[in-house]
């Protein structure tokens, strides 16, 4: 009998080992199974999870646009006043609906290429009014003139088609003009060959962002969706030295395994550069544990605050010597407009950018650019891109328009907020394809590893009870 009693006791924590060493060995045994599942799911090839995603996105992205309606003109084309503006909006498109284009597989190098569509459809649901309300706001054309056109003689010729189609430093027009596109009257009027219709994004619907060449990941899951070339290069031509370089990915996703400690990179045509974003926190996203990253104050420094940012130091009047920060001069990438990019209302911008413009209120929790991705896999599910348009404006001696400024301003146009968020049904399959079955792998595993030192201990303590009672 107690032969019996005993000889179940052992067994009882024989079997408590067991389950022990079970429970511990499925652990590394299950994380190498995660690991592998994860790499082939996340190559950007036919058949993977992240394929179908990539080509057509499920997530719904809207763009929204805000303008910035001048209060004053006149006061500011008289005497130089600070520019009054009212933010008006938003005013919500659907973006990135398009499926890519003219996908290409490369298995010479692993990568596949590809055209990323654009296409806008007015939400009149999400907007505060139509396309067709009017803003005073600067004119495009006048305000670009003089810093395209620096020969005297020739502003002199400009200077009189501007009046002869009585043209300002500012005018009205709609959002979809101001947006998409218009007929320009003094651009009509010049007599050699120039494009006359002008537009902040004009020309988008019907047109496509790339060629990007990217690595499928296939030999190397570290470079998945990082971009190799882009329209045939690897480099910009817009900056000196390795500000001209393309780095990261095109921020829709990155490679698996997101650490808090990595430095994510990507590159965005939209403010034609590559930029880079750090871990903030983490986040709950319908379920999902991400990580929230965040482009940090310090991508826009001065380089006196951040040496790495002296390449894209272009012009040191308008920079005061580099040490002006917050803005960057795109001027290059937009065929010598002189387009300068900003955080909306000047967010992270040295004093001096906003000082002659009224009406301006930065926002940390508004304005600033996230991205909420998921470190196991890298896809981005959440995310919101928030960048202003601004134009340089210059004083100028021949064209009657800007004669009587007599300072530069750099003048706020509209700032928007890209914005895409995982739906519902994407949740729930990303929940239980991906997460829901990583947690339910770890579950068991503790619970193998829990209940075999529980039974373990428990016998072993019971059978030395009974040992000691025997002998007694």
């Amino acid at each position: 009998m107690g032969c019996d009693r005993n000889c179940g006791l052992i067994a009882g924590a024989v079997t408590g080992a067991i389950l022990a060493v079970f429970g511990g060995i499925l652990m590394p045994v299950g994380d190498l199974l995660i690991e592998k599942t994860i790499k082939k799911e996340v190559v950007l090839e036919e058949g993977t999870i992240a394929f179908k995603n990539w080509v057509k996105t499920g997530t719904e992205v809207y763009r929204q646009f805000w303008i910035f309606d001048v209060q004053n003109p006149q006061e500011v084309m008289m005497n130089s006043s600070n520019i009054k503006v009212e933010q008006k909006g938003p005013y919500t498109y659907r973006v990135r609906y398009l499926a890519k284009e003219n996908v290409t597989q490369d298995p010479e190098d692993n990568t596949v290429s590809f055209l990323q569509p654009n296409g806008a459809i007015f939400e009149p649901s999400l907007s505060v009014g139509t396309e067709n309300d009017n803003f005073t706001v600067l004119n495009l054309a006048v305000a670009a003139a003089a810093h395209v056109y620096q020969n005297a003689f020739v502003q002199v010729v400009l200077n009189s088609l501007i009046k002869k189609s009585k043209s300002s430093m500012f005018q009205t027009r709609s959002l979809k003009e101001l947006l998409w596109g218009y007929t320009d009257p003094f651009l009509s009027l010049v007599p050699y060959p120039v494009t006359t219709t002008v537009g902040l994004f004009y020309p988008y619907n019907n047109t496509a962002d790339g060629v990007y060449k990217v690595f499928n990941g296939k030999d190397n899951i570290n470079k998945v969706a990082v971009i190799d070339t882009y329209k045939g290069k690897r480099n910009l031509s817009y900056w000196e030295s390795y500000c001209d370089m393309i780095n990261g990915t095109d921020a829709a996703s990155f490679p698996p395994f997101v650490e808090k400690s990595q430095v994510l990179q990507f590159f965005s045509s939209d403010i034609c550069r590559s930029i880079y974003a750090i871990f903030e926190s983490e986040i709950d996203l319908k379920g999902i544990p991400v990580y929230r990253f965040v482009l940090p104050p310090k991508a826009f420094a001065s380089p006196l605050q951040n040496p790495d940012n002296h390449c894209f130091c272009t012009e040191n009047i308008i920079s005061k010597n580099c040490t002006s920060y917050g803005v960057l001069d795109i001027s290059k990438c937009k065929e010598g407009r002189p387009v300068y990019i900003s955080l909306p209302h000047f967010l992270h911008a040295s004093p001096d950018v906003s000082e002659p413009i009224d009406g301006l209120n930065p926002n940390e929790e508004e304005h600033r650019t996230y991205l909420d991705i998921e470190p196991i896999t890298g896809f981005t599910l959440q995310f919101a891109k928030r960048l202003q348009v601004n134009l340089l404006v210059k004083p100028s001696k021949k064209i009657e328009a800007l004669k009587r400024l007599k300072r530069n301003y750099i003048v706020p146009i509209i700032w928007l907020n890209e914005t895409g968020t995982i739906g519902n049904e994407k949740a729930n399959m990303f929940r239980s394809k991906v997460t829901g079955k990583i947690n339910l792998l770890g579950l068991i595993e503790m619970i193998l590893l829990s209940v075999g030192v529980v039974m373990f201990v428990a016998f072993m303590i019971l059978y030395c009870a009974c040992r000691s009672k025997t002998i007694k």
